[in-house]
């Protein structure tokens, strides 16, 4: 396993990134224009976003297809090769919403634990 590393790492970190596990999520759901995927990532910035789509689309995991209707307007959908990681990531969305307070909780007993003030919310 520990050979693996090297292999996996790259891949994992691209997968796992701060944005790319909710935009994938997402995009597991229908295709969806930039300003929708903004919408629903509440606090990404204009430019984080745009970052993780092109590292996305770079990956193969999405696609982007401009359309040239009027108004102008681009459209992110999941590749096949994305499509893959549904079940991985929808698994991992839930388990976050379900754990979400136990992990809250945890934080809490660490702080009081440390008496340190909790860390700023990124």
């Amino acid at each position: 396993m520990i050979e693996t590393v090297p292999i996996v790492r790259p891949v994992l970190e691209q997968i796992a990134h701060k944005w790319s596990i909710l935009v994938l999520t997402f995009l597991c759901e229908e295709p969806k224009r930039f300003n929708a995927l903004k919408r629903r990532l509440d606090g990404v910035t204009q430019k984080a976003l745009t970052d993780t789509l092109r590292r996305l689309e770079r990956n193969g995991l999405i696609d982007r297809q401009v359309l040239t209707a009027s108004p102008i307007a681009v459209v992110y959908s999941i590749t096949p090769l994305g499509r893959t990681l549904k079940n991985p990531l929808l698994a991992l969305y839930d388990w976050a919403l379900r754990h979400e307070g136990d992990l809250q909780r945890a934080n809490e007993r660490f702080d009081r634990k440390q008496g340190a003030k909790p860390p700023p919310e990124p």
